[in-house]
């Protein structure tokens, strides 16, 4: 270990599809973590994408954080969307849609997300209300909401945003509603080589 890295949330698991160690990792400010990002069961499974790998970087800025995600192996010209999720996995509980994601020709994508991903992430509904309806199908919006505490939300997970766009890869061409069409494709990447109820944005403070 050298003066600006540590080790934080200790973990290193081989995971599906890489068989490398994955770990999270905080400069020594505690300002910043790095993690990897994995191949979701599915998509290991089918066999496709097997060179696809991210990185996801999370800084404080003042009173928020950035997040920047690189991907790469990856098809080209190709959208997909990230969430902030409860766990890595199905049935993955809350999760909120961030942004897209979105690969150049060669495969590779950028992009950086503002907002609270940190020990403080979560959601919370104190009880029932109205919500808006604004999508009938594939995946109709609920028009009411469950009660429930305090959630947290360390996971991070990145969808097809296009059933087509997976299946031409050699994915399962199954609809998911994680885009904000509610018309997305398979998970492609998450963050299981995390506990489920230990994600690594838990391991930043605030």
């Amino acid at each position: 270990m050298n003066n600006r890295t540590m080790a934080v949330g200790a973990v290193a698991l081989a995971t599906a599809g890489f068989g490398l160690a994955q770990t999270s990792s905080a400069d020594a400010s505690g300002s910043r973590i790095r993690f990897d990002l994995q191949r979701s069961p599915g998509i290991a499974a089918a066999g496709c994408l097997p060179d696809a790998g991210g990185r996801v970087t999370v800084k404080h800025d003042g009173e928020v954080e950035r997040m920047t995600i690189d991907a790469w192996g990856l098809p080209g010209n190709t959208e997909f969307d990230t969430f902030v999720i409860q766990v890595p996995n199905f049935p993955f509980g809350v999760s909120w849609y961030q942004g897209d994601l979105e690969t150049n020709r060669a495969g590779r994508a950028h992009q950086e997300y503002v907002g609270r991903f940190n020990q403080e992430t979560f959601a919370i509904a104190p009880n029932t209300a109205p919500a808006p309806t604004v999508h009938s199908s594939p995946t109709p919006d609920a028009t009411t909401n469950p009660a429930f505490g305090p959630v947290h939300t360390f996971h991070i997970g990145i969808w097809f945003n296009s059933p087509a766009d997976a299946a031409k890869a050699g994915c399962s061409g199954a609809t998911t509603p994680f885009n904000g069409e509610h018309n997305a494709g398979v998970q492609v990447f998450n963050t299981a080589q995390f506990p489920a109820t230990a994600g690594p944005l838990g391991t930043l403070e605030p």
